[in-house]
């Protein structure tokens, strides 16, 4: 993989998160891929299955949120890339915000073969008058 192959990658992320698409999903990912949402969760999830289903049991509302993610390191099979969630109400005001960091690995055929999310929501007393 090189650089940029991660940079697409992370864009079809937010393009499978946005349209929830089964296939769309599934391709991100190796069929052995293991995927956390914390760093220290212990039900890691283990399959392209189990990711799959996953994120199609916990959806988010259509037009809810936006992201964006770069890559900020690449190393071979291994990235890192930042980024930010930003979610509104039904209105179009601002409700939340997470800043995020992705920790990958990819096998030789640009599939994901390990996911961990690390997250910081920005604090309360910042997110009042947005």
């Amino acid at each position: 993989m090189r650089r940029e192959d991660v940079q697409i990658w992370l864009d079809r992320y937010i393009a499978a998160w946005s349209s929830y698409d089964e296939t769309a999903i599934g391709e991100l990912f190796a069929e052995e891929a293991e995927y956390r949402y914390h760093p220290w969760d212990e039900d890691t999830l283990h399959g392209r299955a189990a990711i799959v289903d996953s994120w199609l049991s916990e959806r988010d509302a259509p037009g809810s949120w936006a992201a964006h993610y770069d890559v900020w390191a690449f190393d071979g099979e291994r990235a890192s890339a930042i980024g930010e969630s930003r979610y509104t109400n039904p209105d179009g005001s601002f409700k939340d915000l997470y800043y995020n960091h992705f920790a990958l690995r990819f096998d030789g055929h640009g599939k994901c073969v390990e996911f961990v999310e690390y997250f910081m929501q920005l604090p309360e007393r910042l997110r009042e008058g947005r």
